[in-house]
């Protein structure tokens, strides 16, 4: 008999660098390959799905701004680089017989919806993937911002951020080895503590409104299914 489902309306926030695979820059189609078959899996289930990808594998707005180039124009090239991924994705996940929409805050009609909520819900009611490119469409705005604003008007039941390790730590587990993993904590403690969660934009959204996240390694095979079927993977981040 089939397992429960524990969430059946999710949206996966995927940083750029997890399209990487070990790559220094751009996209790896065997990553692009196994992340669509983790989510043709969770599709087949009935959960519903919806995607913010980011772009840092091919551009960051920040770090343009950073050498010199004006702030806003590099945010933008940064939505046009996460519109990249969001199209690579689109094409795995209909090469796998996917039904996919890519709905883009800033207009590029040829390629992408703009996005409009109510057609973004109606995609996801009828069993469409949908992959929400450009951020908010605004400057100054991380894709993180974009995911738990994103998260909350499409009705997700839960955040799921994408990393490279377990879950959250006191610190970088990478460049900290005594970094203490924690498998549950609240917003305001993510706040207090400066944890790199996601930006404090991100996390200040969640907690006003009341919408878990999980943090769990993307790079484990299964990651996603486990979760959605409520097995105890990553962090929990809640009030």
């Amino acid at each position: 008999m089939d397992r429960p489902l524990r969430y059946r309306r999710i949206l996966l926030k995927l940083s750029g660098e997890a399209l990487l695979g070990e790559r220094s820059h751009g996209i790896d189609p065997g990553v692009v390959g196994r992340l669509s078959d983790e989510i043709l899996e969770i599709h087949g289930m009935g959960v519903e799905l919806a995607l913010v990808v980011g772009g840092g594998n091919i551009y960051r707005g920040s770090e343009a701004a950073a050498v010199g180039m004006d702030r806003v124009t590099g945010d933008h090239m940064g939505m046009l680089a996460t519109l990249m991924n969001s199209l690579a994705l689109q094409d795995a996940l209909e090469n796998r017989s996917v039904v996919t929409r890519v709905l883009s805050a800033i207009e590029i009609r040829q390629v992408a919806e703009p996005f409009i909520r109510r057609r973004a819900l109606r995609h996801l009611e009828k069993g469409r993937v949908v992959i929400l490119a450009a951020g908010t469409g605004n400057p100054y705005f991380t894709t993180d911002s974009a995911a738990a604003l994103r998260a909350m008007e499409m009705k997700a039941e839960v955040l799921l951020k994408a990393t490279k390790v377990d879950g959250v730590y006191t610190a970088d587990p990478v460049k900290d080895p005594s970094a203490t993993f924690l498998k549950h904590v609240g917003y305001l403690e993510v706040l207090e503590r400066g944890l790199r969660v996601m930006d404090t934009t991100a996390i200040s959204l969640c907690m006003d409104n009341r919408l878990p996240i999980v943090v769990f390694n993307i790079r484990v095979p299964g990651n996603i299914r486990r979760i959605v079927l409520g097995e105890d993977v990553g962090s929990s981040v809640s009030g």
